[in-house]
């Protein structure tokens, strides 16, 4: 059994990350543009801001509103059975691969030189290792778009810790507040 100490040790780190998601949703309510939003899901998820995408759906394709250097890479058809956004789009279903280089997807995203403030845009040859995908839907479970959060890496070992349900949950909640944003309404 626990020690008293350990167990109220244990109770205040759950406390603080419940307090730590709680102050990420609400940074997220508070994002005005797709890429500010995508500034506080890479914080929250504790991923490189390049490991992010949201797409929006209008006219049968999903397009990237981030990251800007994926907005003229082309966009993705919701009835391609390569692209796991479009499947995500497709079932309304979120998704979490810990494994993603054994799943068939297209890669022709991942060879597009991305950038931050940090770093300028490059490809290093770092491929998806690991994967979440989020369906963003309105109120009447219509898809507006798809979220993906991504590790990215040379190989499995280096990229870093496995997603978990509780991530996959945090999300989907995530979605949920960006189905709400004006950006996602907006015509594209």
């Amino acid at each position: 059994m626990p020690s008293p100490k350990n167990q109220l040790s244990s109770s205040s780190a759950a406390a603080a990350t419940a307090r730590d998601k709680k102050a990420s949703e609400e940074a997220l309510t508070q994002a005005k543009n797709p890429g500010l939003f995508c500034v506080e899901l890479s914080n929250l998820f504790r991923v490189r801001l390049t490991e992010i995408a949201l797409l929006r759906l209008k006219d049968g394709l999903l397009r990237f509103m981030f990251p800007e250097e994926l907005k003229t890479a082309g966009s993705i058809p919701v009835s391609s059975s390569a692209a796991v956004a479009a499947h995500t789009a497709a079932t309304k279903k979120v998704e979490l691969f810990n494994n993603f280089v054994k799943v068939r997807h297209a890669s022709i995203f991942e060879s597009v030189k991305l950038g931050d403030d940090d770093n300028p845009p490059r490809y290093d040859g770092a491929t998806i290792q690991k994967l979440m995908s989020a369906p963003i839907l309105d109120a009447e479970r219509r898809v507006l778009g798809v979220i993906q959060v991504c590790r990215k890496a040379h190989d499995l070992r280096s990229c870093g810790p496995d997603f978990t349900l509780d991530d996959l949950a945090q999300l989907e909640v995530a979605a949920n507040i960006a189905a709400k944003m004006s950006f996602m309404k907006e015509p594209a």
